[in-house]
């Protein structure tokens, strides 16, 4: 197994070495520009998008609480650390570490983790539905005088038909969650036994997630929350990108027209690589703001670079306290990661001091 991650780890880092050299002729970067964008960044900026990232994190420990309310009655600050830690796990070894928040959520509070995953699968379901309203809503109101107006506007109702898919998908789970994971099961399992169970499981997944919501007022209340966490995060980015006062295309930015960076920027997060997909996602944001908004490349590649910083990274030092404060080993999820993450199982992430 750890030959094979070195092998992988190697011919990715072949790739991009071929990539760069094949185009280093077309490339037109000033390294001594880059530099002083970075040095002209108004840190106050920076520091209120990094503030509204730590308290997306407080909200979504409340949110959690909500959902594990018909079961056993939570306080938020109980779950802070969770959350925390996890996405520290991401941030240091990939997505596929986000399978360890809610194993510890369950050994918190004292939960079976085969619960917490469900609660895990609502909460993502949430994230996608609240983000994509945020970012529909935007973007169909985007000024009609706004440079590439029709990408906005057919981008909103793409976005806004999809979230209205995700809902009738969610109603559906919740009346016959069980006959759509059998009929799923069968189909897929017509053409790979494995597929099939495993997509059957995580149906069942979500219907036990959706348990977790036992009144309209919980609905409402998980909603809000969702809503607003997202909508903190999209004024982070538009922080972020205010922090750049010498360059007009990014400092003078409005909260809609960011909606397609975040769109972008959450795209390239999804399969994100430990180290090197800090990387990529620099890349992609860069690309996005030099494409949409005509930046500058260099100011757009050190936007990127701090929009990595504030949404994704930040996370890391208060994320090592807790992790200290609660016996949570990060070198152990590294090491068990690999072999944890495929299945539903999550990896043993108590310190084995």
């Amino acid at each position: 197994m750890r030959n094979r991650r070195v092998i992988v780890w190697f011919s990715i880092l072949l790739v991009l070495a071929l990539v760069v050299l094949s185009n280093r002729g077309r490339m037109h970067f000033d390294w001594a520009v880059f530099w002083l964008q970075l040095r002209s960044v108004s840190w106050l900026h920076i520091a209120a998008g990094i503030a509204l990232i730590y308290a997306t994190f407080m909200l979504r420990a409340a949110r959690w609480s909500v959902f594990v309310s018909a079961t056993k009655q939570v306080s938020p600050l109980v779950l802070l650390g969770p959350q925390f830690v996890g996405f520290t796990a991401v941030a240091l070894f990939g997505r596929l570490a986000d399978v360890i928040r809610p194993a510890l959520v369950a050994k918190r509070i004292q939960l079976s983790i085969s619960s917490q995953v469900a609660v895990y699968t609502i909460e993502r379901m949430f994230d996608l539905g609240a983000a994509a309203l945020i970012f529909s809503g935007a973007l169909l109101f985007a000024p009609r005088d706004l440079p590439h107006h029709e990408i906005f506007v057919h981008t909103g109702l793409i976005s806004l038909a999809g979230t209205a898919l995700i809902a009738m998908f969610a109603v559906v789970i919740r009346v016959a969650g069980g006959a759509v994971a059998e009929i799923a099961g069968t189909a897929l399992g017509w053409l790979s036994k494995p597929i099939g169970e495993s997509v059957a499981d995580k149906i069942r997944g979500f219907r036990d997630g959706l348990d977790a919501i036992r009144s309209a007022q919980d609905f409402v209340v998980v909603s809000l929350i969702s809503l607003a966490m997202w909508g903190m995060i999209g004024t982070a980015y538009v922080q972020t990108l205010h922090a750049f006062v010498d360059t007009p295309q990014l400092a003078t930015i409005t909260f809609s027209r960011t909606m397609l960076l975040m769109g972008a920027s959450l795209g390239g997060s999804l399969l994100q690589l430990p180290i090197v997909g800090w990387f990529t996602q620099i890349a992609v944001n860069a690309a996005a703001m030099h494409e949409f908004y005509s930046a500058p490349i260099e100011a757009a590649t050190a936007c990127g670079a701090l929009l990595l910083l504030v949404t994704f990274l930040s996370i890391i030092p208060p994320g090592l306290v807790f992790a200290r404060i609660n016996h949570v080993s990060l070198k152990k999820i590294a090491a068990e990661n690999g072999n944890k993450a495929t299945t539903n199982d999550a990896p043993d992430t108590t310190n084995s001091e």
